[in-house]
């Protein structure tokens, strides 16, 4: 009988495994990264008993996707209608931004019965404490609380308890002894997560996972890491506008979820007592000012996910230095920026080819949706002839190549929503038409 390997050779940098010991990753090109690893004895063990056997669908109970609520408005409404048992979820962030408040307000305030698990490898329990009676936590008595990054003991901890819901935070600091030693590399990161991930489908648990980010924004480690999970959002930092007071805003956005839209937003406020849902953002975004509005201000109606917002847009224009033109924008993406100028050049015979474009958007919020294109048409154009666009007037309108306004879905609410604010929303067929009835003397 051929005898099974116990051991074998794994590359700390990427994961690749070899029988015996080189010099070199055949994989990555790294040098004296192959350290010797006890295999798995769940993977050892391949006897027929233990293999996982297909069934029927039609057996499949229907109820095993119901939603239990997180307890938080905001959370439920970007998840999909709340969490998933057996559902894993990645959330990423700043440093700073308020991932550890999150998931300990969602292990104290989640609607759930059984015991939930928080496992801190970058805080003491001391510090968890602090976080926990500064934000009023209401039920402390089902939180375990574990202070480690050894996978070994977080599994052998599982066990023990066997909660439905783990919160980990973060996976960057967890590390196993069969990944090599040094916790944060991509093979330790995929291997923990592997770990957890399996946990928690195995026993009816839900997961949460945090995660740093780079400096792009992005969350580090493997592309990997985003596949393996089910969900992953991320946790944003929004601005102080004139209309919203000293409060400090977050936004809550899905790239990947696989129970729900990825459209929704979730907008919540960062106090002492931590983070709570805003329940009316319709004036979130807008700027209150005294007297006339300035040139290059234009208010828009969009819709994320399934919520009307009414944003306010700051367009400004300068002399290019040099002979290209540069667009500068963080909240609406630069593409679409300079798809709009194009269209204002070509069809209204706006000059814009020779301006440095910069664009804004009151209070930090990023918009994807296209019902923001009319509306930014309209404060390039008042940017670059200085003329103001007309007091109470909300834009809504999608444009074409073509020089068309088309129309955007949910129109009824966001003309509702601007109505109940006092305002009266504009739209037209097509973008010259449009510049010149809002601009018309």
């Amino acid at each position: 009988m051929k005898k099974l390997k116990t051991h074998v050779f794994r590359c700390g940098t990427c994961g690749h495994e070899e029988p015996k010991w080189l010099g070199r990753c055949p994989e990555c090109g790294e040098w004296n990264t192959l350290a010797e690893t006890a295999v798995s004895p769940a993977l050892r063990n391949g006897s027929p008993d233990n293999r996982p056997r297909s069934f029927p669908l039609i057996s499949v109970d229907p109820t095993e996707g119901k939603r239990v609520s997180s307890g938080m408005e905001e959370l439920d409404r970007v998840l999909g209608g709340g969490i998933t048992k057996r559902s894993t979820v990645l959330l990423g962030g700043e440093p700073g931004i308020g991932k550890s408040t999150l998931l300990l307000q969602t292990a104290a305030e989640a609607e759930i019965s059984g015991r939930v698990l928080y496992i801190s490898a970058e805080e003491s329990a001391g510090q968890v404490r602090v976080r926990a009676d500064r934000i009023a936590a209401v039920d402390l008595d089902r939180i375990e609380i574990c202070c480690t990054g050894r996978m070994e003991d977080i599994l052998s901890i599982l066990n023990a308890v066997r909660p439905v819901l783990v919160l980990a935070d973060s996976i960057q600091t967890l590390h196993t002894d069969l990944a090599g030693p040094a916790p944060g590399t991509i093979n330790q990161m995929k291997f923990c997560a592997h770990e957890l991930i399996s946990w928690a489908k195995e026993h009816d648990a839900a997961l949460f996972l945090a995660a740093h980010v780079t400096k792009d924004g992005l969350i580090s480690g493997p592309k990997t890491l985003e596949h393996m999970v089910d969900t992953v959002l991320y946790f944003e930092q929004g601005g102080n506008s004139g209309g919203t007071g000293n409060m400090d805003y977050r936004f809550l956005r899905a790239v990947k979820n696989r129970f729900g839209s990825v459209d929704e937003i979730g907008i919540f406020s960062m106090g002492e007592k931590g983070l709570r849902a805003v329940e009316d953002p319709s004036l979130l975004f807008l700027v209150r000012r005294e007297g006339a509005i300035p040139a290059g201000i234009a208010i828009a109606a969009v819709i994320e996910g399934s919520r009307p917002l009414l944003v306010e847009l700051q367009a400004l224009t300068v002399p290019a230095k040099g002979s290209i033109c540069r667009v500068f924008s963080g909240s609406i993406d630069v593409n679409r920026v300079s798809r709009v100028a194009a269209s204002l050049e070509k069809h209204v015979g706006l000059r814009l080819s020779d301006q440095d474009l910069y664009v804004n958007v009151a209070g930090g919020i990023r918009i994807n949706e296209v019902g923001v294109e009319l509306a930014l048409a309209a404060a390039l154009y008042s940017a670059r002839t200085g003329l103001p666009l007309p007091a109470g007037t909300v834009i809504a309108g999608e444009l074409s190549l073509a020089g068309e306004v088309l129309p955007v879905r949910k129109i009824i609410n966001r003309e509702k929503t601007a109505q109940g604010l006092g305002f009266s929303l504009f739209t037209a067929g097509d973008l010259k038409s449009a510049i010149k009835g809002l601009f018309a003397p």
